[in-house]
């Protein structure tokens, strides 16, 4: 009996770990560039929800990323840059390099390209820089990432890929991701840059919707079945001592 409220105790976590993942996809649907977090556990629950009996496997509750790719909205904003294919822009931070699909850019009072924090975007080359003479309205980026103002060129952005080891890239906050150091990134082959476009959050609302209502109702057919199990066994404890 202590085994089965453990089992069940394992399962309402998993289910609460999942209501948190689905309301942060949710929150995050006019993010640009932003990739839901799923698992497997979301494509077992229609499944589960038809016999609840079963508790949910805490083992489900692993939340890769969706790396799908997200509809290209135009913005007519010069720094507004979108990715459309496999890869990812490079931000310089203190922790290291980080790799976004949120292309939504500026320039820090130095001239170079920075993101919405501040950090900088990486160039093929180092980082890219503005002169002071030059209007950003003038600035042009090719489908190859190529940044030029006028006939001058100031470089290329710095566009990456991990092939079939993109999965173990991990959440680090604010549209980045951060990749452990047996994952090396290498050069985007077939990736294409629109410029004066955002990438939209690949989160379908409705499905996450539909997730919601089913892990609630899986929520509460798991606590049932806790508080059910709790009173059998305190009847069985209450039998025992007479």
């Amino acid at each position: 009996m202590a085994d089965t409220v453990a089992q069940i105790g394992a399962s309402v976590e998993a289910l609460e770990k999942q209501f948190d993942i689905t309301a942060h996809n949710m929150a995050n649907v006019s993010t640009a560039g932003f990739k839901r977090r799923c698992n497997n556990f979301t494509q077992a629950i229609a499944a589960q929800y038809a016999g609840v009996e079963g508790a949910i496997d805490a083992e489900l509750s692993e939340s890769p990323v969706d790396f799908s790719q997200g509809a290209l909205v135009q913005t007519d904003r010069t720094l507004d840059v979108a990715l459309y294919g496999k890869g990812f822009f490079v931000i310089e931070s203190p922790e290291g390099p980080l790799y976004t699909r949120h292309g939504v850019f500026q320039t820090n009072p130095n001239g170079q390209i920075v993101d919405t924090m501040g950090r900088l975007v990486a160039g093929a080359a180092g980082p890219l820089l503005v002169p002071g003479d030059v209007d950003v309205s003038q600035i042009h980026i090719d489908s190859a990432g190529r940044v030029n103002a006028g006939p001058a060129a100031l470089g290329r952005f710095r566009i990456v890929e991990f092939g079939d080891q993109e999965d173990q890239l991990r959440p680090t906050g604010l549209d980045c991701f951060f990749a452990p150091p047996e994952v090396p990134p290498k050069e985007a082959a077939s990736v294409s840059v629109r410029q004066g476009y955002e990438e939209a959050s690949n989160v379908k609302l409705i499905d996450e919707l539909v997730n919601m209502i089913l892990v609630s109702r899986l929520y509460e057919a798991n606590m049932k079945l806790m508080t059910v199990s709790s009173e059998t066994s305190g009847s069985a404890i209450s039998v025992a001592m007479g």
